[in-house]
């Protein structure tokens, strides 16, 4: 394997080829219209058009990717995370035109896609899956039976699909034939399948997912990282390690990810995804067949290059990940940058970026696929960039997210740098109680603020305004050529003062 197609874009394109480089591998990018001059395109060392900016059209036509690869002389694709990462007919065609595919086996993603067929074998592993529904359901009648069965509120969620579309909470019987409707609806728009099926809702749980690498010998799990702060299922905030998990808690959720991964015959990076109660009981959520939007907080405390790591299982090498339980080491914490406007109900925002100054400094990283000058459009996901930071301790990573969040600068659209400059100074996120529904109770860190800092610049701004507004209004005085008396001069200069 020498040369890798990377069929994806943005930020995590030019994360995979940097780690192709690393590597010694040659990067083949690919390009939409809108994608031209993007730093992934420029930093690769071959580049393809695939097609104009709708993803239909470009980033999801399997077959133009497919030929993108063998036109190169690619031996090699990597998917990268969303657009056809985690679609086993994607897998399947690499593989039939005699390529490697960078991740799981096909049927692996076939497995963990079908969210109803990942719980029956979850259950068939011994692995806690949330009370609920083994395969999708159709019958309102079958629906509202197994929902009196398990008890309200109830969650119906989409059977091939994440991400949180095609989800709805019901907490009474009387809106369970709407939300299965709309559900199933949303699912079918969004994944081309609108099976739904029923599990029981658990009240404020975190968000807890584990990172496991398997290669052609054995399967670990590279720790915890907590994804609790999430606005309507997507996630915002994460970090590695969870102040809830203790290290007894670690070795038994990791053991049931291992488990999770070995079920399916797993091969490569993926994610297993729990819900965790307050009583510290676990339940099986999903399995991600794909690296991780947040895979850098667990690199910075377990010192494991995912990327590169997957490059090397592709190819058909052991992982360089030592024997037995690995322990984190310090914290980490990820924002996520995104082009949305938090004073508009957080729609997404347009524009060309006039002015960029990046965060930098000690364990502060920055993961982008935007420069000055790009164009920000509709037609993509609305996230700019990853600020990462690493630190000794919780305390102390969150000092340094403020402290990067402060130094971070982008001119051109709107932006959520607010929303986690806020949440960084907040009592109860600082000290670690968050929940999945932590952001429904708190729609005052939602709503734009202005720092202190912030309000000091402004105060200093329009003081400067407004003396230079009165210097230009203020009349000159002639200068006295000897005609003027001095009554005269002396009434003007008292109606100056």
């Amino acid at each position: 394997m020498k040369r890798v197609l990377i069929a994806n874009r943005g930020e995590i394109a030019l994360r995979i080829v940097r780690a192709c480089h690393e590597e010694g591998l040659e990067a083949v990018a690919v390009y939409s219209e809108a994608d031209r001059s993007a730093p992934h395109v420029r930093a690769a060392d071959l580049a393809v058009p695939i097609g104009p900016p709708p993803p239909a059209e470009s980033y999801l036509h399997i077959a133009r990717l497919i030929d993108a690869a063998v036109r190169t002389g690619a031996e090699a694709v990597h998917p990268g995370y969303g657009f056809l990462a985690e679609r086993a007919a994607f897998a399947e065609a690499v593989e039939e035109a005699g390529l490697i595919f960078v991740g799981p086996p096909a049927a692996a993603i076939r497995a963990m896609g079908d969210k109803t067929e990942a719980r029956r074998r979850m259950r068939e592993a011994g692995v806690p899956i949330v009370p609920g529904a083994v395969s999708p359901l159709s019958d309102p009648e079958s629906v509202r039976v197994l929902a009196d069965e398990i008890g309200f509120p109830v969650m119906v969620k989409a059977a091939a699909g994440g991400g949180g579309r095609g989800m709805r909470l019901v907490r009474e019987e009387t809106d369970l034939a709407a939300a299965l409707a709309t559900a199933s609806a949303e699912a079918l728009k969004a994944f081309g399948d609108g099976g739904v099926y029923l599990e029981k809702y658990i009240e404020r749980p975190r968000h807890i997912e584990f990172q496991v690498l398997a290669d052609r010998q054995r399967t670990v799990h590279l720790g915890e990282r907590e994804c609790s702060v999430q606005r309507r299922h997507q996630k915002l905030v994460e970090e590695a390690p969870s102040v809830a998990v203790t290290g007894e808690l670690r070795e038994w959720m990791g053991a049931a990810a291992v488990s999770a991964a070995a079920a399916v015959g797993y091969l490569g990076a993926g994610t297993c995804e729990f819900l965790l109660s307050a009583d510290r009981s676990f339940y099986f959520l999903e399995m991600n067949t794909r690296i991780q939007v947040e895979h850098p907080v667990t690199e910075l405390v377990y010192g494991v290059d995912l990327v590169r790591e997957q490059l090397r299982i592709a190819a058909g090498l052991p992982m360089r990940v030592p024997t037995g339980w690995l322990q984190p080491r310090g914290w980490s914490i990820e924002c996520r940058i995104t082009s949305e406007d938090p004073s508009n109900g957080f729609l997404p925002s347009t524009g060309r970026i006039g002015y960029l100054r990046v965060p930098s400094g000690p364990g502060v990283r920055w993961d982008s696929g935007v420069e000055v000058g790009d164009e920000v459009t509709l037609y993509y996901d609305s996230m700019l960039a990853k600020l990462i930071v690493w630190a000794p301790d919780r305390e102390r990573a969150i000092a340094r997210m403020a402290r990067a969040l402060e130094e971070l600068a982008l001119d051109g659209v709107a932006t959520n740098q607010g929303f986690h400059r806020r949440l960084m100074a907040d009592p109860a996120f600082r000290d670690g109680d968050i929940d999945v529904q932590f952001l429904e109770r708190r729609a005052d860190l939602m709503r734009p603020a202005v720092s202190e800092a912030e309000a000091v610049r402004y105060v200093i701004a329009a003081a400067l305004a407004e003396d230079e507004a009165r210097r230009s209004r203020r009349p000159a005085v002639a200068p006295d050529d000897g005609t003027t008396s001095a009554w005269l001069l002396r009434a003007r200069r008292e109606a100056l003062q």
